[in-house]
């Protein structure tokens, strides 16, 4: 069976973007690992499918598949190659769209700079629905902030918890590009206090308005960069009161914008989208 696909990226975090409106798209596990392997297949952190909605007032559906064949309920970066795909292959005229995902309806915008916007709704924060396992656990407040302690590899940090569509727990470093990452993340990413394992990321501030992020995806390992990490590592920084918005935040692929007035407003992801090439291939 051959299959038509794009190959995106968002600040370095890279899919493979498919259109489930104009082909079949229904893979199983293994066919998904396959399609994201760097050697065997065409490689990518992210498989995106472009889907219709038969939602009222929703332009499309937008599946994400990790590159270890799980499917999951959000991707920021990934919204931002969605819209762009969606307008360069005119299945939209609309600037603005509005999608749905596993986790809600999200509003990405294309700019007259050719950045793109994606509405990312408010932050979740109550610990179950995150969802965080916080029985028998002490929080400490930092600012508006509830901080979990949590031994890692026989280390106790810190962590702030929450999600944006998917969980996410979020500890301060001095040092982001010496920061243990690859030794750390499967350990937060698989903590048995997440019931749902959890994106991991690693957040140094330089001032009031620019942080450096690096995260280690549930399901996909570090990636250059992650919207909804960089959307949840903002949101913690303002809570925990060490924060401005807007952040910018530089991520090892790239640099993304966040803005959020806290609260239950909505956090507001900006940043680019960029064509790679497209093929064909036989799954």
């Amino acid at each position: 069976m051959k299959i038509k696909f794009t190959k995106m990226h968002g600040a370095g975090n890279d899919f493979v973007v498919l259109d489930a409106i104009r082909q079949s798209i229904d893979f199983t596990p293994a066919q998904w690992q396959a399609l994201a392997d760097r050697r065997f297949g065409v490689g990518a952190d992210q498989m995106l499918v472009i889907e219709k909605s038969q939602t009222p007032g929703v332009d499309f559906r937008y599946r994400i598949f990790n590159a270890d064949g799980s499917e999951v309920e959000q991707c920021g970066n990934g919204a931002r190659a969605f819209v762009k795909f969606v307008i360069e292959k005119g299945l939209t005229d609309k600037r603005a769209i509005r999608v749905e995902t596993m986790s809600g309806v999200i509003e990405p915008t294309m700019q007259e700079d050719g950045r793109i916007t994606v509405d990312m709704g408010a932050p979740i924060l109550e610990p179950a629905l995150v969802p965080f396992d916080a029985s028998g656990l002490h929080p400490v407040q930092q600012g508006d902030d509830q901080l979990w302690l949590l031994e890692i590899n026989s280390k106790a940090l810190l962590f702030s918890t929450l999600s944006m569509g998917n969980p996410h727990a979020v500890q301060l470093v001095d040092d982001v590009d010496n920061a243990p990452v690859e030794q750390d993340g499967p350990a937060i990413e698989n903590h048995q206090r997440f019931p749902k394992r959890v994106n991991a990321g690693f957040m140094q501030i330089i001032d009031r308005h620019h942080v450096k992020l690096r995260v280690f995806e549930r399901g996909a390992g570090e990636t250059l960069a992650c919207g909804t990490g960089a959307c949840a590592a903002v949101v913690a920084g303002i809570r925990r009161g060490l924060l401005d918005s807007p952040v910018a935040v530089s991520t090892r692929g790239g640099e993304l914008s966040i803005a959020w007035d806290g609260g239950d407003a909505h956090v507001m992801l900006t940043g680019p989208a960029v064509t790679v090439f497209e093929g064909e291939i036989d799954i």
